[in-house]
């Protein structure tokens, strides 16, 4: 009796686990994309790459990429889905940065 109270607690948590979102669990370190004031991975590499700019700079890019995001949909949950999201995010941003005027 003692080992079906064990598996059962065991499957519980793992279940508990599973569908807890990524950004309330205590035991991983790094927070949710779902979170507001949270930067999105469509523009960490581009801030990884200008890491060296001036924070104006970096401002305008977060903006930028804030705008775009306001005008599509939701951020989905789905990891596939997400990277797709990124991807047009960042294309957008490529875009909209290569139609400004050099200053």
């Amino acid at each position: 009796m003692f080992e079906v109270a064990l598996l059962f607690l065991i499957i519980a948590l793992f279940v508990v686990c599973a569908f807890l979102p990524i950004g309330s669990n205590p035991l991983l370190p790094f927070k949710s994309s779902q979170q507001p004031g949270v930067v999105n991975d469509a523009c960490a590499d581009l801030e990884a790459t200008d890491s060296e700019d001036s924070p104006p700079k970096q401002h305008f890019l977060m903006y930028l990429q804030n705008e775009i995001e306001s005008a599509l949909f939701p951020r989905p949950t789905d990891s596939v889905l997400q990277r797709h999201y990124d991807a047009l995010i960042r294309a957008e941003l490529d875009n909209r940065l290569a139609a400004m005027p050099d200053s």
